[in-house]
């Protein structure tokens, strides 16, 4: 799987060092920042979700993780406002399973 990195480029200047140090971030952080959302999401957490989402969406957002950002937007929207937990846990299964593609692909363009 291929990801948009135009924005990280854009932000950056196309500094492969620079890139690399926020994707370190994003390996280093996000896989316990989806724990926390996860954990939220089981306790029906409204608060702890909105927060755990809204730590991932940049990260998602400059990486070009496209289907990841828009549903973290989306999980983020309806905890803010204590709506449908099934739709939050339906969007965040989608988070999951792009992060889960997104963590190796990441690894690999660090070893490059």
């Amino acid at each position: 799987m291929n990801y948009d990195l135009s924005k990280l480029n854009e932000l950056s200047g196309g500094d492969t060092d620079f890139n690399k140090s926020i994707i370190e971030v994003f390996l280093n952080e996000t896989p316990e920042d989806e724990k926390a959302l996860e954990e939220a999401i089981n306790a029906s957490n409204y608060e702890m979700i909105h927060k755990s989402a809204h730590k991932i969406k940049p990260n998602a957002e400059l990486l070009g993780i496209e289907k990841a950002h828009k549903n973290l937007l989306d999980i983020e929207l309806n905890a803010k406002n204590d709506k449908d937990m099934e739709f939050i846990r339906a969007k965040y299964a989608i988070v999951k399973e792009e992060l889960a593609g997104a963590y190796p692909y990441f690894k690999s363009y660090m070893d490059s």
